[in-house]
Formats: C-alpha cells, structure tokens, sequence
C-alpha cells in the first residue's frame, strides 16, 4: 500500500505511475472500514474502465481512513481476472493499474478526496470520478456515465442523478438542493450526491485550496465541490446513475454530524460568493446524459414519533436561540408548530415557505459572526426534524414520481423567498469577509489569497 502524504506522492507510488503515457482515467474510492462492500465496487469500476475505455491508461485509487477490518486488502485483491466472458469484457483489454494510500490530515471524506485530487494533478489525469466505498447498486455503467461527459463533451463537474427511495437523502432534498438551486441558478438535483465525475483541470483546482482543516475535510466536500464549480467558471453537469443504494440512516437518529457539517459549508460558501448569488434571479436546467427509467429503490423506515419529539426538545433547548436568529414572524410559525405538536402531533406542520425563510435567517446569522457558529447550526438541527417530519407526512401516499415532483418545487419556493434574503443582507450591510478575521484551525500560507477561506470551525 503506497502512501500520499502532504500532496507528495512517495517515491514506490511515483515509479508506479512514472512512464511515457500518461493517465488519462482516474477513478477514487475514499474508503473507512468498507471491507464489506469495497471489494464490489472495485469490481464494478474495472469492469467499467475495461468496457468504456479499453484504449486508454487507466488507474483505480483507493484512498483510504486506516482501516482495520481488511479494507484495503479486499480493494486490493477484487479483480474481473479471469470473468471476462461472464462480464461481456474483451479479455484483450489490459486491467486498470491499482493503487492503494492512507490518506493524511482531518478524518473524514474530504481529506480522502484531497489526497485523490493531488494524485490526479499529479499523474495529469484528463477524466475522472470518485464512488463511495458501501455502494452496492453501482455499475460498469456508472463510470461511462461519469468520465464520458467530461472527455467527450468537455465538462468539468458531472454530478449524479438518482433514483432514491423518498425518504432517503433528507439534508439533500430540504436544503442542500432548493438552496444551492435558488443560490446559484442551477438545478442539480443532487449538489451532493457523493459520486461525481470531473475533469483533470478541476481537481487540481480544489487540490489548491486551502479549506482542508475546516469540515470541508469531514463531509462537506460534496457542496464544497459543486459550489466551487458552480462559482469559478467550471461548466457543470448530471448524469443518470439509476437507484442508489447504500447504507442508509435514520435522519433523526443518524444525521446530526453531518447536517453540522453539510450545512456549516452551505452558509460559509454563501458568504464567500455573495456577489454571485445576489445577481442570480432564476433556476436554468444543466445538459443532463444518460436516459431515465423507472427504478425501484429500498424501503427507508422513518421514526416519525421520534422526530417530533426531537423538534419539541428543541424547543425546550434553543427557543431562546430561535428568537435571536428568526425573523419575529418565523418565529411565531415555529412557536405555533410547536403548539401543533405538542396538542395534535397528527397534525403538526412546519410548511416549505417557512423553512426556506428560516434557512435565510440562520444563513445571514452564520455569516454575522455574531453567535459561535458550530452552536447556531446545532441549533437548526431540530427545525430540520421538524421539516422532515413534515415531509414523511406529506409525501407518505405520493408514488416515487409524485414525491420527486414535490421536492423539485422546493426550489421554487427558496427561490421565491430569495428576495428576503437580498433584502435582509444589504440592510444588515455586508457581513464581514470570510477573510477579514482568522479562524481557529485555518490554515495561511505566505500569499494566500485570504477571501478562499471558509468561516468553519470544527466541532
């Protein structure tokens, strides 16, 4: 197992890749204790590179958390050796060299995907994409889906189009999707998808920035990725991936961290390209490749009950929080929710117009500085119980195809709200530049430009 480190490749690992052609494919998979399922995928991606690409070089890296269950070893050691025939595979067709490194830095997705950036700057590589590690619905298909668009039509980000069970990827579809949409005027359905494909030129783009002792480095480098595209001149697009199956959570048992984190880089993101968003007034479709079917998907099983309560302790805990950060009228809606709650749990409803303004309210807060940011996003976390409880009410006889219709709209009505949150901001004045004040864990080096930085302290 080779080793990246500090975005030097070691020197086995640079002989490895050392030669006169160069890699034209690279496809990561950032992995911790995924002995289980990695082995799968690996399979998937070769057979996919084999098929798709069959006349040019081609690399599997696994990036990888120090595992201990045999992560690494089952990566290492799945091969379509000797399957070609069953698979549809040219036996003529070389397999894709392997590579396998720990990771440096922060644990966490991020720090797994910085170290595949820098591998791919380093190797000059023209396409590639990262997969997660538990996938068990991925395909030969999905790597054409997700390396095509970008060197055969020139795109720097592809991100993923699924089909998910309705209740799966709730941070996705209440704010991570209708508040990147309405932001910044694409509809990408899944901002972060964790499956993306992108070009050479952008890896090493995102290699270069300096956000990786923020949550950039734990889960928020999917929205970081799509943000930065998004905002710095990349040309983006979707694919078509099919269901996505994986290991899915509870949101009201599983998620907190992550919405921390997710949510966190939303609102720090917001803050640094304020000037690209205040002049975004609609939502333009992206070319999205590969052709829709209907797909079934697992069944995600939602403690309803729970959710509520959650939203009531809540309450209890952060009202006083609530009322600081919340417009007086978003604040008698939450106050009346709770009423609804706490009299006819049946009937509870937090609605979408209130939650997309209560998302601009912690967003301007987030971005005064004024209220320590880990514990003003903590304290959503009960307000999107509540919406989500919402929702698993609201969608519970929709058809797949109704309950994607319902969260589509979404976007619509965050951008509906957008004006608010114009209007809120230049009334506040600007919040301070997200360089203007160092935070605790960021990193500076002699000439960085500070304004690269994320306002986002780890928890």
């Amino acid at each position: 197992m080779e080793r990246l480190s500090h975005g030097v490749l070691s020197d086995d690992a640079a002989a490895l890749l050392d030669g006169d052609r160069p890699v034209d494919v690279l496809v990561g998979i950032p992995s911790f204790q995924n002995a289980r399922t990695i082995g799968h995928v690996v399979r998937a991606v070769e057979a996919g590179l084999r098929k798709h690409f069959p006349d040019r070089r081609c690399l599997i890296a696994v990036s990888d958390g120090n595992s201990a269950d045999g992560t690494v070893e089952a990566a290492m050691a799945a091969t379509t050796d000797g399957d070609e025939e069953l698979l549809l595979l040219d036996p003529k067709v070389e397999r894709p060299d392997k590579l396998a490194m720990t990771y440096v830095g922060l644990s966490g997705k991020g720090s797994a995907f910085r170290a595949i950036f820098e591998l791919a700057a380093a190797v000059g590589a023209r396409g590639c994409a990262v997969l997660d590690a538990d996938l068990r619905s991925v395909s030969p298909a999905w790597i054409d889906r997700l390396v095509g668009p970008v060197l055969e039509h020139g795109h720097d980000l592809v991100t993923p189009l699924y089909a998910r069970h309705k209740l799966d990827g709730t941070i996705t579809n209440s704010i991570a999707f209708p508040l990147t949409a309405a932001m910044y005027g694409r509809r990408l359905r899944q901002p972060i998808g964790g499956d993306f494909g992108f070009s050479g030129r952008l890896a090493a783009h995102w290699a270069g920035k300096q956000v990786w002792s923020t949550d950039v480095a734990r889960f928020g480098v999917d929205i970081w990725m799509t943000t930065v595209a998004l905002c710095e001149g990349f040309s983006v697009c979707q694919s078509v991936l099919g269901a996505k199956l994986h290991d899915a959570k509870d949101p009201g048992r599983d998620l907190g961290p992550m919405f921390r984190q997710v949510v966190g880089s939303l609102f720090a993101l917001a803050g640094r390209y304020v000037d690209r968003w205040s002049e975004t007034d609609g939502i333009a479709d992206v070319p999205t490749y590969g052709f829709r079917t209907a797909t079934s998907t697992e069944e995600i099983r939602v403690n309803l009950d729970r959710l509520v309560w959650r939203f009531v302790e809540g309450y209890v805990a952060e009202n006083e929080l609530w009322r600081e950060v919340l417009a007086a009228q978003h604040f008698d809606g939450v106050k009346e929710a709770i009423h609804q709650a706490s009299e006819r749990p049946e009937g509870f409803v937090l609605p979408v117009e209130l939650w997309a303004r209560i998302c601009y309210d912690y967003l301007l807060a987030y971005n005064a500085q004024v209220i320590d940011q880990d514990r003003l996003v903590s304290s959503m976390i009960p307000l999107y119980f509540a919406r989500t409880a919402t929702f698993v009410r609201e969608a519970a006889d929709d058809t797949p195809e109704q309950a994607e219709e319902r969260i589509a709209a979404f976007a619509e009505v965050f951008l509906a709200a957008k004006p608010y949150l114009i209007e809120r901001w230049s009334a506040r004045g600007r919040p301070r530049r997200l360089g203007d004040q160092r935070v605790p864990g960021e990193e500076r080096r002699k000439g960085d430009d500070t304004s690269e930085f994320l306002a986002i302290k780890s928890p």
